[in-house]
């Protein structure tokens, strides 16, 4: 297995240098991996990346190459490169496991390590971390806004290279897609693999008849027919509906499918359905691509589009949106003392939840549906009789709950060092996400304006960040005052 453990920053390295110097190797800190807003301006995301997380982590270690070429750099004292030879993860860390629904500000992953070891993970932590939520994100939208109509992913030819491809593949069939066009991804993750034909095939063929008879000859079980390269209505079904009436069903075979992969969508599937029907072929189903995403899938539903299945790529594997998970310092050990630590800044967006925390996430018995989430220091115990969820921005917006079950939705992923987590399979994560997803209220899936999802703060831990902030802002107006 290829090492990947300097897929790091510069600056994580130039950093522990620094700790190194200042003799700070076995100082313990916390970090919190969370995002600030939502992906696609929807109500939710997906968590992903765990498994490439733990992999990762699970294989950090410096190799003597790794040495030669840092050394080469110029910048560290061969006191620090030979610590960084024996360097290891020997530290805790806590997730929201892959396929849960998870809000903004809420600490997705927490990492308790020596200084130098949660420097050093935080890039590859946060790159899986934000590509895995991203497809598995988008993913879900989009086959939800499919409403029960098979979504596969077709996205491999515009992911940002080969890994990034395989990896997209992965969460998106976590995320709701039936399967993927991806044969590596299929084979690696034991993924439904899925796929029509190209134009190119069409164009290169003497007819569009010549080439739809000829993949029919060589594809008589799974013959799906592309429809668009010269004329859907006038060319296309004509030709596929000869072949099907020459070859397939004279032979025993399946006239199994249509796809349409340009033009007015909904008219071109109302007219191909009408002729399909007419023909005799009332269960040989149509399938849609083109750069759909789930509003233009959601639009095609409305306007009465005949949709049998969907294929998707570049809006699950290489859209343009980000998640934005970031990864900020929250406490750090001071002999038997935690000392909790926050960022303030003129962005109130930008400041932190501080101190070693837990998210607990409530469920109304009756009914199953996720309440609200709320952010408690760790120390604390949140009753399981009622409670109050109050707005960490508006003080004033309470929401008093009852009758409700409690989960802290992190789980031990690694204990001094050690992995104590199975990274479930492919399919069980997905199976998991559906679960998770049926909690959410559909209130918060609207594509458009959804609803918010409750991420309070505890009494106690709101009035630790308050205080944190005037002691912040206090002591910037002191250093102000004195320099003038």
């Amino acid at each position: 297995m290829e090492n990947k453990t300097l897929m790091t920053d510069f600056y994580e390295l130039t950093m522990a240098q620094t700790y190194f110097d200042q003799g700070e190797t076995e100082k313990k800190v916390y970090f919190d991996v969370f995002f600030r807003k939502n992906p696609f301006h929807g109500g939710y995301a997906i968590a992903g990346g765990m498994d490439n997380i733990v992999e990762y982590v699970s294989n950090f270690h410096i190799t003597e190459d790794d040495i030669i070429y840092l050394r080469s750099l110029g910048n560290f004292t061969e006191g620090f490169l030979s610590y960084l030879k024996s360097l290891t993860f020997t530290g805790d860390i806590y997730a929201v496991i892959d396929g849960t629904p998870v809000f903004p500000n809420e600490p997705v992953i927490t990492v308790r390590a020596n200084v130098i070891e949660a420097q050093l993970i935080e890039t590859a932590i946060l790159a899986n971390f934000n590509h895995g939520t991203l497809v598995t994100t988008a993913a879900k939208r989009i086959t939800e806004a499919a409403n029960g109509i098979p979504v596969a992913e077709f996205g491999a030819r515009r992911a940002r290279g080969i890994d990034s491809a395989i990896e997209a593949s992965k969460y998106a069939y976590v995320g709701g897609c039936c399967g993927t066009s991806n044969v590596i991804a299929a084979k690696t993750y034991d993924i439904p693999v899925l796929g029509t034909m190209a134009h190119s095939m069409i164009c290169d063929a003497g007819s569009e008849y010549e080439a739809f008879l000829a993949y029919a000859k060589s594809n008589p079980n799974n013959c799906v027919f592309l429809l668009d390269t010269f004329d859907t209505l006038r060319s296309g079904i004509p030709n596929a509906i000869r072949v099907a009436n020459e070859y397939l069903i004279p032979n025993g075979y399946p006239f199994k499918g249509i796809r349409i992969d340009s033009g007015d969508l909904a008219y071109l599937s109302k007219k191909a359905r009408k002729m399909l029907d007419e023909a005799g072929y009332k269960t040989t189903g149509i399938c849609l691509s083109n750069g759909l995403d789930e509003n233009t899938i959601k639009s095609l539903i409305d306007q009465g589009a005949c949709i049998d299945s969907i294929g998707c790529g570049d809006n699950i594997a290489a859209s343009l949106e980000r998640v934005g998970g970031v990864y900020k310092l929250v406490a750090v050990e001071k002999g038997n003392e935690l000392i909790p630590k926050i960022k303030v800044t003129n962005d109130t967006m930008k400041t932190i939840n501080p101190g070693y925390k837990k998210v607990y996430r409530f469920y109304d018995k009756e009914t199953g549906f996720a309440l609200g989430d709320v952010l408690a220091l760790s120390d604390e115990v949140i009753p399981k009789d009622g409670y109050t969820l109050v707005s960490p921005t508006e003080e004033w917006k309470k929401t008093h709950i009852s009758n409700y079950d409690i989960k802290n939705l992190q789980t031990p992923i690694f204990r001094g060092g050690s992995q104590v987590y199975e990274v479930p399979s492919v399919k069980e994560r997905k199976a998991y996400c559906e679960e998770q997803f049926q909690t959410i209220y559909p209130e918060i899936k609207r594509s458009i304006n959804p609803h918010e999802h409750y991420v309070d703060l505890t009494e106690k831990l709101l009035s630790l960040k308050k205080e944190l902030i005037r002691k912040s802002v206090t002591a910037s107006l002191r250093d102000k005052k004195d320099k003038s």
